[in-house]
C-alpha cells in the first residue's frame, strides 16, 4: 500500500485574475480568494466597480488590486492581463467570470445584435483571455482555469438563444481546452450556476424567486454568490490536481429534479 500523500489545500500566495468581479458571482469570488490569502486581479467594465470591491478586500486585510477591462475589447485583454503579472509576479488561476443578461426572441429585430454581444462576451472573450494568459499560466507550479457558464448551457428558456448558445460555447471550450492543455498541467473546469442572488436577478419580484425555487431546484431556494465562488476556489486549489475537464452545476439540485 502507498504511503498516503498530504495534498494542500491552500490558495495563499496565489495569483488569480477574475473577470466581472464588480458584482455578483465575481465579487464574491474575488473576495473568497483573498479571505484565503491569495493576490487578487479584480477586473470589470468600470473602475468604479473594481476599485470598490478591490478597497473592500484590502478593509478586510487581503491583497487586491483593480483593472478595467472590457472583455469584448480584444485589444485591451493582453494588456491588462500582462499587467497583472507583471504587478503581482506572475499569474496562477484564472476565472472566466464576466457576462451579460440576454433577452430576445429568434425572430425580433435586434436578434443579430444580440446575438453578436453574448458570443463577443461571454465565448469569444474567454478564449481571447485564457490564449493571452496562457504564458503566464505555462510558468505557474498550480496553473488552474475556471469558466463560469450556467445551466442554460444544459437546459433552456424561451427568448435566451443567445445566452444558452454562447454558454453551451463555453462548456466545449472547457473540455476540449481541457484535453489540450492537460499534459501541461493545466486544469480546466467550467462551473454552471443555477438560480442565484445577483444584481441580474435582483429585477425579479422575489415572491416570483420564491416560487421558482420552490417548483425547480432539489433544495427550495435561489443560491447565494458565495456559495458559487467556494465551487470555484475548491476547484483552484492545488489538491485538486486531478480534476479537469468537468462542468457542475451549482444549482440547488434543479438539473437533478424532474417533476
Amino acid at each position: 500500500m502507498s504511503e498516503f500523500k498530504q495534498l494542500s489545500r491552500s490558495v495563499q500566495g496565489s495569483t488569480v485574475l477574475v473577470t466581472g468581479a464588480a458584482s455578483g458571482m465575481g465579487r464574491a469570488t474575488a473576495q473568497v480568494f483573498a479571505a484565503e490569502g491569495a493576490n487578487v486581479a479584480v477586473t470589470d467594465i468600470t473602475a468604479e466597480g473594481t476599485e470598490g470591491v478591490a478597497q473592500e478586500i484590502g478593509k478586510s486585510g487581503g491583497k487586491a488590486k483593480a483593472w478595467v477591462l472590457d472583455v469584448a475589447d480584444r485589444d485591451a485583454i493582453p494588456a491588462v492581463i500582462n499587467g497583472v503579472a507583471a504587478h503581482f509576479g506572475g499569474l496562477d488561476i484564472l476565472v472566466n467570470n464576466a457576462g451579460i443578461s440576454v433577452r430576445v426572441a429568434i425572430d425580433d429585430d435586434g436578434y443579430d445584435e444580440a446575438w453578436a454581444k453574448a458570443i463577443a462576451v461571454m465565448l469569444t472573450a474567454h478564449q481571447r483571455i485564457i490564449r493571452a494568459a496562457l504564458p503566464h499560466l505555462r510558468k505557474s507550479k498550480c496553473p488552474r482555469i475556471v469558466n463560469i457558464a450556467s445551466t442554460e448551457a444544459l437546459g433552456a428558456t424561451a427568448l435566451h438563444s443567445p445566452y444558452s448558445a454562447a454558454k453551451a460555447g463555453v462548456t466545449g471550450l472547457t473540455r476540449s481546452l481541457a484535453v489540450e492543455l492537460g499534459r501541461e498541467g493545466i486544469t480546466v473546469n467550467c462551473i454552471c450556476p443555477g438560480p442565484i442572488r445577483t444584481g441580474i436577478t435582483d429585477r425579479i419580484p422575489e415572491e416570483h424567486k420564491t416560487i421558482y425555487a420552490k417548483r425547480r431546484t432539489a433544495l427550495g431556494r435561489y443560491g447565494e454568490p458565495e456559495e458559487v465562488a467556494h465551487m470555484t476556489l475548491s476547484l483552484c486549489l492545488p489538491a485538486a490536481s486531478f480534476l479537469t475537464g468537468a462542468v457542475i452545476p451549482v444549482d440547488g439540485g434543479l438539473m437533478a429534479r424532474n417533476a
